[in-house]
């Protein structure tokens, strides 16, 4: 098998050589993911200064060992890594990568990530989940064998089934209904966090979300376990769902499994789309992440502007309510051009209102003004924008 060298933050490792990244290859390094693997990197970092004790890491999908190695390297206060594997091609790589490196604090296993977590219950203050698709089949376990206290951090590669474009897997693997909707990636990670809380609620443990975002063709939430039915049950009190008018944009949130929703949008009567069981609680720790920003000069990051523009993107947004609006479909809703995103924000401003720009969608808005009176000051701003032409 041929192979070449990779150099990503403070790791070198050799990786075979592939045409294509896919799950029929035997192992591979896709470098797309290196942005995602220094968010990692910042979050687990930050993680650790705040509890403030050496911490063990699994990483569940081991692969050529690039996330394992750097985790060990570029982290301080990483006591040991165990990185797994069921492919023994990857296995190999993996253990003559830790050499390469010279990390003797890292473990490389081949065997199931379920049965890894099932025969180390409570060893982990960190597990990561970042499998080529769906990491479904792997929740139950690791909210079963997660040490309370521990991060988790799992990623999700199926957004078509989480962003609407195919229902049935999404069912199937989330037990929820998705909707394809201008903000249907906010809601495939809200889908995720709240499949994620029911499988933590049955060993009477809940998240407390740090941070999470969809960049790329993969979503990524970061976690803090706790334990405690009393906190479990209020944790379960963040679970709804969102009904969402197609034809004037119009949505209402439910908490709750059993809905109190109309069937029709009370606007303009036309039927609603509903999307849930999804997490209708905060999807970001503004503290957690001003904190991350600011550790972010002790490491050395490829991307560091990318992650620290992410975080920053999150930080504006994080208190601002559920779901955002896109000003080029409300536009074309009103069938006029689009005005200038920055006056229409402007303007929400001097208002009063809470207003951010999304980083999961470049047209869009986080803002709590009500939608009819949007729609009005964009077009007021429009004609006035005429006006001023003529």
């Amino acid at each position: 098998m041929d192979t070449h060298y990779i150099e990503e933050g403070l790791v070198k490792i050799e990786v075979p050589d592939f045409e294509k990244v896919s799950a029929k290859a035997p192992v591979f390094y896709n470098p797309v993911m290196e942005l995602n693997r220094d968010i990692s990197v910042s979050i687990i970092n930050q993680y650790r200064r705040d509890i403030d004790h050496d911490i063990k890491i699994f990483d569940a999908f081991g692969g050529t060992g690039i996330r394992g190695a750097r985790y060990s390297k570029e982290i301080p206060g990483v006591e040991e890594v165990t990185v797994g594997d069921v492919n023994p091609c990857a296995v190999k790589i993996a253990q003559d990568n830790m050499k390469l490196n010279g990390l003797d604090n890292v473990t490389v296993e081949k065997n199931d990530a379920n049965i890894m977590l099932q025969s180390n219950k409570g060893l982990f203050d960190v597990v990561d989940i970042d499998p080529f698709g769906t990491p479904s089949m792997f929740l139950q376990s690791t909210a079963a064998n997660i040490r309370p206290g521990g991060l988790i951090c799992i990623s999700a590669t199926d957004t078509s089934a989480l962003c609407g474009t195919y229902h049935d897997p999404c069912f199937r693997k989330y037990g929820a209904q998705p909707q394809k909707t201008e903000y249907c990636h906010e809601n495939g990670i809200r889908i995720l966090i709240a499949s994620i809380a029911r499988n933590l609620a049955v060993n009477q443990k809940y998240m407390e979300v740090l941070f999470s975002h969809s960049t790329e063709h993969y979503m990524r939430v970061y976690g803090i376990v706790k334990r405690g039915s009393k906190k479990t049950n209020e944790s379960l009190d963040n679970i709804g769902f969102i009904a969402h008018c197609p034809n004037c944009l119009h949505r209402e949130y439910s908490y709750g499994y059993a809905p109190h929703l109309p069937e029709c949008c009370p606007e303009c009567g036309e039927k609603y789309d509903i999307a849930g069981p999804l997490w209708l609680g905060s999807i970001w720790d503004k503290d957690f992440i001003k904190r991350t920003m600011d550790s972010l000069v002790e490491l050395k990051l490829n991307k560091k502007d990318e992650v620290l523009k992410l975080l920053g993107q999150c930080y504006d947004e994080a208190e601002g309510p559920v779901s955002f609006y896109d000003i080029h479909k409300i536009c074309k809703k009103l069938k006029i051009s689009s005005p200038k995103i920055n006056d229409v924000m402007d303007e929400i401003a001097n208002r009063g209102y809470f207003i951010s720009r999304t980083h999961f969608k470049l047209t869009g808005m986080r803002t709590d003004m009500p939608l009819d009176e949007l729609k009005q000051l964009i077009k007021d701003i429009k004609e006035e924008k005429l006006g001023s032409e003529n």
